[in-house]
């Protein structure tokens, strides 16, 4: 008897799991969070360094058999640290814009436990462009931050009842100009984000 009702409690159990996500199911909420960018710099005569920026806005998610499509809007601010190679000038540049990733993946688990991992292409349309350039290497260099971009989205996340914790790499696809004063390089940029989220709907 013992045995019937483990073995029933174990099939029920199953099943509410299989229920909750072959079900449709629709989820709104805000996020916000940190990021990390850098530029690609292969064959280049600058490199760069990670800053921290931030990102907040909105999510929506819509579910069923297992799979998730996940659009955003957020506003995030990118910074980044250029130095030049054969000299002791830097540069500043600060990126803001608004990034649209529509998200397509998976997930497992049940009960507002579960873990998620998804990809996708992301728009990014800048809405401001900051460069504070070191006075010698400014007055030669300028790197051109394309009004619009697109990148590639790959991340993973964990869903703990209403609340959300998302880590994902952005790889950049549209090529920047930049220009170190004798020679113009293209360049991508590129960011790892790290973000908390919570559904209000």
């Amino acid at each position: 008897m013992k045995k019937f009702i483990l073995s029933l409690s174990i099939f029920l159990a199953a099943a509410t799991a299989s229920q909750a996500q072959l079900l449709p199911k629709f989820q709104l909420g805000v996020k916000g969070g940190v990021n990390l960018t850098s530029l690609s710099n292969s064959g280049s005569t600058f490199n760069s360094s990670n800053r921290a920026g931030y990102l907040g806005g909105l999510w929506a998610r819509f579910g069923a058999l297992g799979f998730n499509f996940q659009p955003e809007v957020y506003v995030t601010s990118k910074n980044v640290d250029i130095n030049s190679s054969n000299s002791t000038a830097s540069a500043h540049a600060k990126f803001t814009s608004i990034d649209v990733p529509l998200l397509f993946g998976g997930k497992v688990g049940a009960f507002g436990f579960g873990g998620r991992f998804y990809t996708g292409p992301l728009m990014s349309f800048a809405i401001n462009k900051d460069q504070n350039l070191g006075t010698a290497f400014g007055n030669a260099s300028s790197l051109n931050y394309k009004s619009s971009n697109i990148a590639w989205t790959l991340g993973a996340g964990v869903d703990i009842r209403k609340i959300s914790v998302d880590l994902r790499y952005e790889a950049g696809l549209t090529k920047q100009n930049y220009y170190d004063g004798s020679t113009n390089y293209k360049t991508r940029v590129s960011l790892f984000n790290l973000s908390l989220g919570y559904a209000f709907l």
